[in-house]
C-alpha cells in the first residue's frame, strides 16, 4: 500500500520560496558560491573536533623566504 504525505500549504509555500530563492542565486566568481554555499553548510560536530585535533598535530608555518630575504 502506498503511503502518500501532503505537505501543509505553509510548507508548500515555504518550499517554493526556497527553489525560487535558490534558482535565482547568481554569482560572480567561483570564490563568491564557495564562500554562499559555506555559510548555509552546517559542519557535523564530529567532523569539527577531528579537523581541529589534526590541524593542532601540523608543525607551525615556517617563515616566508621574502621575510628572510628582507629581514622583516
Amino acid at each position: 500500500m502506498k503511503h502518500e504525505h501532503k505537505l501543509s500549504q505553509e510548507q508548500q509555500q515555504e518550499a517554493a520560496h526556497q527553489s525560487q530563492q535558490q534558482a535565482g542565486q547568481e554569482f560572480a566568481t567561483a570564490e563568491e558560491l564557495l564562500r554562499f554555499d559555506a555559510a548555509q553548510t552546517i559542519v557535523p560536530q564530529q567532523v569539527e573536533q577531528r579537523l581541529k585535533r589534526s590541524s593542532a598535530d601540523l608543525p607551525p608555518p615556517r617563515r616566508s623566504w621574502w621575510k628572510n630575504l628582507f629581514g622583516k
